[in-house]
C-alpha cells in the first residue's frame, strides 16, 4: 500500500543535507510527489506568459483561480474513486443535477432560504453517490458501467426539469456571490495569516513529534522552511488578489470560492490523510484481497467513497451555477467528467489505485484551467484546447506509469 502522502525519505535524519540526498534517491527511484505536475504548471505559466504579457497579471490569475474553482472540486471527487482503482463517469451531471436543485429552490416563486437550497443540493448528490455506490458494492456491478447509466440517466433528469432548451436563474445574491464576491482587502489579510499560522503550527508538531519518536521527519531548519514559503506564497496570493482588476468598477480582494476549494481540500485532505477512513482507503486501492483479510469492510468503504465524490461534485455544481448565475441545458456533463478524470490524473493521481490525494485534484484543476485559460488569451479554438489537454494528459499518464515501474515491488 502506498499513500503517496509526500516526497520524505524512510530513515530518520538530523540534517538538512543527509535529508535532501534521501529524498533525491527517492525521486529517483520514482517517488516524485507533485513535482511533476508543479513543474508542469511552472512551463505553462512560462510559455503563455512569453506568448502573452497578459496571462501573469493580476486580474487574469484570480479570474484563472476563479475559473479552475469547478474543475479542481471535481478532480477532488474522482480522486475518492481513482484511489480504490474504480472511475466515476457521471459526476459532470451529479454535479449538474446539485445545480439544478439549488436554482429550483431558490426560485422566487418557492422562496426558499439560500441555505437550504444549497443543503437539500449537496443532500441529493450524497445520496446520488450512496445509490451508485451500493450498486456497484452490493450487486457487484462495475463502476464504469454503473456511472456510465449514471451520466446518461442524471443527464435525462436535467433536461426533464429544465425542458427542452430551458433553464433557471439564479437571483438570491448570497448564491451568485459564491463565485463573484470578494472578501475585503483587510479581512483576506487576516484570514491569509490565521490559515498560515494554523498550518504552520499543524506542521511544527507533525514533524517535532515525528522527530522525537526516530521516525521520518524533515530536520527543523526544513520545517521551519515550509512554514516561511507558506506565508510567502499566501502573502503574494493576497497582493495579487488586492491589485484593482476592475474595468467599469473597482474589483478588489480574494474570491471567496477560492477559500471555499480551500476549505473543501483540508477537510478531504485531514479525511484520507490523518483518519482511519483514509487509511482504508489506500488499503482498498492497494490491494483489496490483503484489506479484506484485515478485517476491511471492502462494500463500505467503496460506498462512502462514492458517496463522497458525489457530494463533492454537488459543491463544484453550486459553484457552477453560482458562477453562471444560471443553470440549463447547455451544462456539458460529459466534457466536465472527462476534465474530472484529467485534472485528478495530472495532478499525481494513480490509475492503478492506493496512491493519491485531494490536493492531486486542485493541481490538476488549475493545469487544466491555465490551459483553457492561456489558449482563450491567444484566441484557439475549443478543439486546439482539448488536443492540447489530451496531450498533458497522455504524458502524466506516461509519468505515473514510468515511475510505477521504477518502484520497490517489495
Amino acid at each position: 500500500m502506498s499513500t503517496d502522502t509526500a516526497v520524505a525519505p524512510t530513515t530518520g535524519t538530523s540534517d538538512v543535507r543527509s535529508y535532501l540526498s534521501l529524498t533525491w534517491s527517492r525521486i529517483k527511484g520514482g517517488e516524485t510527489g507533485v513535482l511533476p505536475v508543479v513543474g508542469g504548471l511552472l512551463l505553462v505559466s512560462v510559455l503563455f506568459q512569453a506568448l502573452d504579457s497578459h496571462f501573469l497579471t493580476p486580474g487574469n490569475l484570480i479570474n484563472l483561480l476563479v475559473q479552475a474553482a469547478v474543475f479542481a472540486l471535481l478532480g477532488m471527487a474522482e480522486v475518492f474513486v481513482l484511489l480504490l482503482g474504480e472511475i466515476d463517469l457521471s459526476v459532470g451531471f451529479v454535479a449538474g443535477i446539485g445545480a439544478v436543485v439549488l436554482a429550483w429552490l431558490a426560485r422566487p416563486q418557492l422562496g426558499w432560504p439560500w441555505w437550504v437550497a444549497i443543503l437539500a443540493a449537496l443532500v441529493i448528490t450524497a445520496l446520488i453517490g450512496l445509490l451508485q455506490g451500493t450498486l456497484i458494492t452490493r450487486i457487484g456491478l462495475p463502476s464504469f458501467v454503473v456511472t456510465l447509466a449514471g451520466l446518461l440517466f442524471w443527464q435525462g433528469v436535467m433536461l426533464f426539469v429544465l425542458g427542452n432548451g430551458g433553464s433557471i436563474l439564479i437571483s438570491d445574491p448570497v448564491l451568485t456571490g459564491i463565485a463573484s464576491a470578494t472578501v475585503p482587502r483587510l479581512a483576506g489579510w487576516v484570514i491569509m495569516l490565521v490559515v498560515v499560522g494554523v498550518s504552520g503550527v499543524v506542521i511544527w508538531r507533525r514533524d517535532a513529534r515525528r522527530r522525537s519518536s526516530g521516525l521520518a521527519a524533515p530536520p527543523a531548519a526544513l520545517s521551519a522552511a515550509k512554514i516561511i514559503a507558506s506565508l510567502a506564497g499566501g502573502s503574494a496570493l493576497i497582493l495579487l488578489a488586492n491589485v484593482d482588476r476592475g474595468v467599469l468598477a473597482p474589483v478588489y480582494g480574494l474570491p471567496w470560492v477560492v477559500l471555499l476549494v480551500l476549505a473543501v481540500l483540508v477537510v478531504w485532505a485531514y479525511l484520507l490523510g490523518r483518519r482511519r477512513f483514509g487509511l482504508y482507503v489506500y488499503a482498498v486501492g492497494g490491494n483489496a484481497e490483503a484489506a479484506r483479510r484485515a478485517g476491511i469492510s471492502l462494500a463500505r468503504i467503496r460506498t462512502l467513497s462514492f458517496m463522497l465524490a458525489s457530494l463533492t461534485a454537488g459543491i463544484a455544481g453550486i459553484v457552477y451555477a453560482s458562477r453562471l448565475r444560471s443553470i440549463s441545458t447547455s451544462l456539458d456533463g460529459g466534457t466536465l467528467v472527462l476534465y474530472a478524470v484529467a485534472g485528478a490524473v495530472i495532478g499525481g493521481t494513480s490509475l492503478f489505485g492506493g496512491r493519491g490525494k485531494a490536493l492531486h485534484g486542485v493541481l490538476g484543476g488549475l493545469v487544466i484551467a491555465a490551459i483553457d485559460n492561456g489558449m482563450g488569451l491567444l484566441g484557439f479554438s475549443a478543439a486546439a484546447k482539448y488536443v492540447v489537454t489530451a496531450v498533458v494528459l497522455l504524458v502524466a499518464v506516461t509519468i505515473d506509469a514510468l515511475a510505477r515501474r521504477r518502484r520497490p515491488t517489495g
